[in-house]
Order: structure tokens, then C-alpha cells, then sequence
């Protein structure tokens, strides 16, 4: 560790740093952005702590500036959090500012520390002890054992292509599942001819497919144990299943600062309309900016209901009629289940 400060007797500081993987750095400036000190930790817990006490020692009153609060940040920004001390995110340098000044862990921490400063790019650092951290680990993990079960899919189907014919004859179901139960049954002679291997890697790719079958069923029932925990009231709406409502609190647990109405809430979920006209013509287009994983869950719901709701149908045949276009009708149906969703999301976080 290097430590580098002199003891100041003003009642605030500001204190920036650049997170990594195995150091902090942290940069300490005055209200007039002189600055004053620079620190470089170890992310273990008693580098942090070791980082917290020499803050103390410059400061009675301090602020923070961090980056990756919710990557290599994110322990420090939880220690820091607990201890009571006032936390943004700061978003990284620009480019410009590195084409000026260059690129160095000291100068991007000093960068943080006059981002707080002048107030800019600030944002609220992401919770991790709330239902929407957990739901967002298991949501990833689930996104990654679906994406490996799909392969395992692919690859069994690829490998039936070039099986032998009588085999492919006998492994080759009409349903999927099917297929992968028959052949994840194969007892693959000990011999090395092509046939055998070809046996035993069905087998082994069928076998992979229920394992991430299986887990993907357990995650699924973690997350909807928490959403019914967390929000019963959203999954009482229609079209909103365990995943559609996890996919939303993640949002509004991982941006708590741009909750303050239901419209900045639609442009978080990157729904709110966007001003597309010009001459003679006055329309809106799709945003297709904002958390995408949001606007994914709220284009399900949308299409949940237009194909079952009767209000939703019924709204949907009187826009047609009037000469909105499917995407336009999506559109406007996705900026009203924002709304809608929003007073929910604010209910259950209220709760």
C-alpha cells in the first residue's frame, strides 16, 4: 500500500476512486478541488478498512465518488454504505479528458472526485442487499443456463444429421424431449469405432440438456418465491409472470434515482415515445434506448394481452381501425403498461 496525505482541518472532502479488480485507487481533493491526498488499497476487507480509517483522518466529513459500484466496486461501495458515509457513482472519464490529461489510476480517481463536485454523471450506487440484487444474480444465471441448454440442443440435433441412418431412424423423435430421453438411454459399446462415438456423444449432450433442464427449473422457482415475496401485487397483474416481475424490480432496484415519475420510468424501460416528425407528417417511433432488459419484459406483457386480454383486443381492433400500424399499437400499449406497472412498482417498494 502507498499512502500520500497531509492532515487538513477543512469539514469536508471529497474522495475519488478508480476500483480494479486487486487495487483501489483514491484520491482526496478539497471543496475548492485542490488536491489533497492519494491512497492506493488492496480490495480485501482490510485494505477497505484501511481506506475508510485514512479518510477519517483527513476529514470529519466526507464524500465519495466511485466507480463500478456494481462490479469491482461494489464491496467498497457496501462497506461505505454501512459505515454511514454518502456514496455516488460516477460514471468513467470521458475521451476527452483522457486525450488532455491521459490515462492513469490517479487521474481517473481525481476525475471521480470532481465529478462529485460538480455534481455530473452522478447516479446511486446499486443496492446488493435487496430482493432486486438477488433476483438480478439468479436472472443472470438463468439467462447463461439457457443460452448452454439451446447449445446442448443445437449440437445434438447436429450430431443426429450425420449419425448413421439406422440410428438417426431410431433417435430422431418428433418431439425434442423426446429425442433427448431416448437418447440420453444410449449404452455406447467400449469400442472406437465412429459409430460408438457417435452414441456416446448423443448421450453426453442429451444428458447435458436435462442437467440444464433441471437447474434451470430450480432457479425458477428461487425467483419466484422472491418476486411473491417482493412483489405480489405485480404478479397480480395480467400478463406478469415471476420472470416478467424480476426483470422490473431489478430496473427499479438498480435505478433508484430514475424512479421519480412514470415518465422517467417508461424512459428507463426504453418505451417512452420518440418524436419522429417532419413536414406534413406528425408521428412517434419506438425508443429503443433504456434497460433492454425491461423493455423486453414489459414487450411480453404487451403481447400476452393482445393475444388474450379482451380489453387489450378490443383497444387493438378500434387503433387498427383508425390506421396505427402493429408496431404503432405496440407502441402505445407498452407506454400505458409502463404507467400501469410503475404505480405497482412504487406500491411494493412503499410496502
Amino acid at each position: 500500500m502507498t499512502d500520500q496525505h497531509q492532515r487538513v482541518d477543512r469539514s469536508e472532502i471529497i474522495v475519488g476512486v478508480d476500483t480494479h479488480k486487486d487495487t483501489h485507487v483514491a484520491v482526496a481533493i478539497d471543496p475548492q478541488g485542490r488536491r489533497l491526498a492519494q491512497q492506493t488499497v488492496s480490495t480485501d476487507h482490510a485494505g477497505l478498512l484501511t481506506l475508510l480509517a485514512w479518510s477519517r483522518q483527513l476529514s470529519t466529513t466526507r464524500t465519495w465518488g466511485v466507480e463500478g459500484t456494481g462490479s469491482y466496486g461494489a464491496g467498497l461501495a457496501r462497506l461505505l454504505t454501512l459505515s454511514g458515509e454518502p456514496v455516488h457513482e460516477v460514471s468513467r472519464p470521458n475521451r476527452r479528458l483522457r486525450r488532455e490529461r491521459g490515462k492513469s489510476d490517479p487521474i481517473d480517481a481525481e476525475a471521480a472526485a470532481r465529478s462529485v463536485l460538480a455534481e455530473q454523471s452522478l447516479a446511486a450506487p446499486k443496492a446488493d442487499d435487496t430482493a432486486s440484487e438477488s433476483l438480478r444474480q439468479l436472472r443472470a444465471t438463468r439467462r447463461s443456463a439457457v443460452k448452454a441448454r439451446t447449445q446442448a440442443s443445437n449440437l445434438l440435433q447436429a450430431l443426429l444429421i450425420t449419425a448413421p441412418n439406422d440410428l438417426r431412424a431410431e433417435l430422431n423423435q418428433p418431439s425434442v424431449k423426446d429425442t433427448i430421453r431416448i437418447c440420453s438411454r444410449l449404452r455406447p459399446a467400449a469400442s472406437q469405432s465412429s459409430r460408438e462415438a457417435c452414441k456416446m456423444s448423443l448421450r453426453s449432450a442429451a444428458r447435458r440438456w436435462q442437467h440444464l433442464t433441471a437447474e434451470i427449473a430450480e432457479l425458477d422457482t428461487a425467483i419466484a418465491a422472491i418476486t411473491t415475496t417482493a412483489a405480489p401485487q405485480l404478479l397480480d397483474r395480467f400478463g406478469v409472470g415471476p420472470d416478467v416481475a424480476a426483470a422490473l424490480l431489478i430496473t427499479a432496484g438498480g435505478n433508484p434515482d430514475r424512479m421519480r415519475s412514470e415518465a422517467s420510468f417508461a424512459a428507463l424501460c426504453g418505451v417512452s415515445p420518440i418524436p419522429a416528425s417532419s413536414g406534413k407528417t406528425h408521428r412517434h417511433r419506438l425508443n429503443r434506448s433504456g434497460d433492454r432488459q425491461a423493455n423486453a419484459a414489459i414487450h411480453h406483457v404487451a403481447l400476452t394481452r393482445i393475444r388474450s386480454d379482451p380489453r387489450t383486443k378490443k383497444y387493438a381492433a378500434k387503433r387498427t381501425a383508425e390506421g396505427l400500424s402493429r408496431r404503432d399499437i405496440m407502441r402505445c400499449l407498452k407506454r400505458y403498461i409502463a404507467r400501469e406497472l410503475y404505480a405497482v412498482l412504487i406500491t411494493c417498494q412503499a410496502t
